[in-house]
């Protein structure tokens, strides 16, 4: 995956497929200190582990339609090969959190993407569960929580085509204002 936005996609879908009904996410971009960092931390049903020690590895997966599960060890190589680590922690009944520390100037780390279209699918495909993005950069933060957006809707579904378009605009120009550049 050339984009984390793939990456967080593809974790989020591993915690929507563990029954997660609040996941979170956090971006910390730090020029100053050279670290682009991604955490996912869901509350679904976590992994055992024997799980947890297999997770990496790209020939093992628990889903029945297919062999392998490249998306975690796909992120683990990303993060690894741009000078950073990589570390998922997991309690069973509990949740998991996935994390990608990546080194912010490293010509190898992939760039964003498109985040906004990434959460707004997320949250347009999956109305009920609470999403949590927060992004940090040196020049400011930004945080979006869906449970105080359906608040605002009086009843409006937040999978509503205008809602959805809205949202896009709110997240990217809000990520806009507080983008961090290699100076």
């Amino acid at each position: 995956m050339k984009e984390l936005s793939l990456h967080i996609l593809d974790i989020v879908q591993n915690s929507i497929s563990a029954e997660s009904n609040l996941i979170e996410i956090v971006v910390d971009e730090s020029v100053k200190n050279d670290k682009y960092s991604i955490a996912i931390t869901d509350n679904g049903k976590g992994m055992d582990n024997e799980t947890l020690q297999q997770v990496t590895n790209p020939f093992f997966t628990s889903r029945t339609t297919r062999k392998v599960g490249i998306g975690i060890s796909l992120l683990k190589q990303n993060a690894e090969q741009a000078g950073g680590t990589f570390t998922i922690n997991s309690k069973v009944g509990e949740g998991t959190t996935v994390k990608a520390v990546f080194q912010f100037s490293n010509i190898d780390r992939p760039i964003m993407g498109d985040i906004a279209g990434t959460m707004t699918l997320l949250i347009g495909a999956n109305p009920n569960i609470r999403f949590i993005y927060n992004h940090n950069t040196n020049l400011g933060s930004f945080e979006f929580d869906t449970n105080e957006v359906i608040e605002e809707l009086e009843g409006i579904p937040i999978s509503h085509p205008d809602i959805i378009k809205a949202l896009k605009e709110l997240i990217n120009e809000n990520l806009e204002m507080i983008e961090a550049k290699l100076t």
